[in-house]
């Protein structure tokens, strides 16, 4: 996979990130996978090899200690927070804002500011942001979780304007409606969140996102794919309306 030896995923237990940690050690690469629940790293390293890393990603201190040292080649950005998502934005909890702002974008910040130096020194790098259809378009009833997702796309552009010139590639992915535990956590409720979003709904899996960054990520060193956005067949661009499947 284009000589990367050792990737970094955030989010790395559950979902997306999960997916992402297990195909990539799948396909050889030394994947360090972060996230705060220890027994469910634990369970990734006896599946996958993973290399274990308990650190909640909005703590600088714990992100500097475990970067140190270690030469990334691969940054998947995965790790999100769902808290309070689906208010409109005057029926928000202002410390719910916080929460999105630090998860979703500042530990961005943090582990690109750690990781990208030493790309660029070695001249070889990927990093993967996972951004949202919603980061893209205009939505009502979730403006913080679109304001946040909006502040990734307009990351990952600058980042790839900043980065001209040095073999670091930098891509985003913006799906629809996938099927992971995000709307039960925003929900508080498995079951509900199941009714209410997948039940009778088309909906893209971890593994579809996954083959997208695994294509961009496998694609020749002097193609950079910037962007891929990718939804089920029966979600419209918009992000929010859907249509039932012909039977």
């Amino acid at each position: 996979m284009n000589d990367y030896r050792i990737a970094l995923v955030t989010g790395a237990t559950s979902g997306i990130g999960r997916a992402v940690a297990v195909a990539l050690a799948g396909r050889g690469l030394e994947v360090h996978a972060v996230a705060r629940r220890g027994d469910m790293l634990a369970e990734l390293e006896k599946e996958a090899g993973c290399r274990p890393h308990a650190v909640d990603v909005s703590d600088t201190k714990a992100l500097e200690a475990m970067c140190d040292g270690l030469e990334v080649d691969v940054l998947i950005n995965a790790a999100g927070m769902a808290v309070g998502y689906l208010k409109a934005h005057e029926q928000g909890d202002i410390d719910d804002f916080d929460v999105m702002v630090d998860v979703n974008v500042t530990a961005y910040l943090r582990l690109l500011r750690l990781v990208v130096p030493g790309m660029v020194e070695r001249d070889r790098g990927h990093i993967v942001n996972l951004g949202s259809m919603w980061g893209l378009y205009p939505v009502g009833g979730a403006t913080t979780y679109a304001t946040v997702k909006g502040a990734i796309h307009q990351l990952s552009q600058c980042l790839r304007v900043d980065l001209l010139g040095q073999r670091v590639r930098v891509t985003e992915i913006c799906p629809g409606r996938v099927e992971t535990g995000f709307h039960a956590t925003a929900l508080g409720d498995a079951e509900a969140a199941r009714k209410t979003f997948y039940e009778g709904n088309e909906s893209l899996s971890p593994e579809d996102v996954t083959e997208a960054i695994l294509f961009a990520l496998e694609t020749p060193p002097h193609v950079n794919i910037s962007m891929i956005e990718m939804a089920p067949q029966m979600q419209a661009p918009s992000g929010v309306t859907f249509a039932k499947p012909l039977r």
